[in-house]
């Protein structure tokens, strides 16, 4: 016997969150499932941007959210101590204008106490096995708790990451490549710049990226070969010293840290008949510029609302412009961060000096600094 439903939405992240969200709201009868017994407690993305802020208000999370973050209205590059760039977003054409820095962790919980305000809590552990698409509708056969559990729904919306198996089996590629591994720490420690700024390094050694944190914390995140699974003191350090500040920072106590691949990955499309994808199962790329996380919420946003339209409206004209639309934006961040990244992480000294002399040329001028602004925000 089957549970029927017109959504199913495999993966409670940010995105699949978020998507829960916004079709509660609108009152469309939904299940949402998870492989993992309990939401992860660890930070991993830490920022929410203003255009994402906006997107979110329709949710009615963005308040707390806003509340239990830090507002960094700063971005700078250096090179060591020289900024190169200073990118100002009290200047943008919105309500929240900076960056609000919120561990993953909390910003999760957040979309979880809203999900169950509106009556909803996620599944879990329920892992989807396999998918069948049978005269227009989705059994998806899972196994939970209790053993084996068949869902029937209209629509499947694959919020299940990189390795997502509602993509998978769909049979949708997922073409990209690996950028190499990076070192990920949120730390406490002694830091020169000021809690307004995040900043991004750049070096002869590599980038360093160092964003600070509710809790007296800072964010580190460094592209390392061979970075360590669980960095010391000493590794956070060593990166520190040889990248960023040449004076002032000491790290006191790491709070979590982990290795990760870089990954640059754009689903072929993000609607299948039945089927569609959101967040990290549609797009993985470099976390320059912290897109990854607000991409994906932008997307849920988008396809909660289409999802109502066509389940009123008996159409699918609204997911087709959710496909197109939102597979265009993660294009064009695909190819900024790749840009961004392969600027970053130039090996050749003269190359490094001549990206350092532009940048800092360019810097001077107020177009260069708003369109950073802009675009970092996810405003383009």
């Amino acid at each position: 016997m089957a549970v029927i439903t017109d959504v199913l939405v495999v993966g409670a992240g940010p995105a699949g969150l978020a998507t829960a969200i916004g079709l509660a709201q609108r009152g469309i009868d939904f299940r949402i499932v998870d492989a993992l017994p309990e939401a992860q407690n660890t930070s991993r993305a830490a920022v929410i941007h203003a255009a994402t802020l906006e997107s979110l208000r329709g949710l009615q999370v963005e308040g707390r959210l806003i509340a239990q973050g830090i507002k960094v209205p700063n971005f700078r590059m250096r090179d060591r101590d020289s900024v190169l760039l200073h990118v100002d977003f009290t200047g943008l054409p919105s309500p929240t204008p900076y960056a609000l820095m919120i561990p993953q962790d909390e910003s999760e919980r957040i979309l979880i106490d809203r999900l169950a305000a509106l009556g909803h809590v996620v599944e879990r552990p329920v892992r989807l096995q396999g998918i069948e698409i049978t005269g227009g509708r989705i059994r998806a056969g899972c196994v939970g708790p209790h053993g084996e559990l068949v869902i029937e729904a209209r629509y499947i919306v694959g919020a299940d990451g990189e390795k997502s198996t509602v993509r998978t089996q769909a049979g949708i590629g997922f073409p990209g490549e690996t950028y190499g591994s990076f070192l990920l720490a949120d730390v406490r420690m002694d830091w020169p710049i000021a809690k307004d700024e995040v900043t991004l390094f750049f070096s002869e050694a590599g980038t360093l990226v160092v964003a600070p944190m509710s809790g007296d914390r800072h964010r580190v995140v460094a592209q390392l070969p061979d970075a360590p699974s669980v960095p010391t003191v000493s590794d956070v350090q060593k990166v520190i010293d040889t990248r960023g500040p040449r004076s002032g920072a000491g790290v006191r106590e790491i709070l979590w840290g982990s290795r990760f691949q870089v990954h640059h990955k754009l689903a072929d499309r993000f609607r299948d008949g039945s089927v569609l994808l959101v967040g990290d199962a549609a797009h993985v790329h470099s976390p320059a510029g912290g897109q990854g996380m607000n991409l994906g919420l932008r997307d849920a946003a988008a396809l909660s609302q289409a999802l109502a339209e066509a389940i009123r409206n008996g159409s699918d004209a609204a997911l087709d412009g959710y496909a197109a639309t939102r597979r265009s934006a993660a294009a064009e961040v695909l190819a900024t961060t790749d840009r961004l990244t392969r600027v970053a992480t130039l090996s050749d000294p003269a190359s490094r000096w001549l990206r350092n002399r532009a940048i800092g040329a360019l810097g001077f001028l107020p177009v260069v600094r708003s369109y950073a602004a802009r675009k970092l925000a996810g405003f383009s």
